[in-house]
């Protein structure tokens, strides 16, 4: 599983929840954890900001290569 995903289930929190709380579509936070978008190549503000929201380092949820 993507690691953004598991951080989220931990943090108990929605796609729905984590989009409004981060100004980020849902649309691309599902596929961030589908991997049909690379999280190592989003936007730093995008990856700062889901940190932020799952209380979390920005290098936690980003994929190991």
């Amino acid at each position: 599983r993507q690691r953004q995903m598991c951080i989220r289930d931990r943090a108990g929190i929605s796609q729905s929840i984590l989009a409004e709380e981060t100004g980020i579509p849902v649309k691309t936070i599902q596929q961030y954890e589908q991997r049909r978008k690379d999280i190592n190549k989003a936007q730093v503000e995008y990856v700062v900001r889901l940190s932020k929201a799952l209380c979390c380092e920005p290098q936690d949820i980003l994929e190991e290569k």
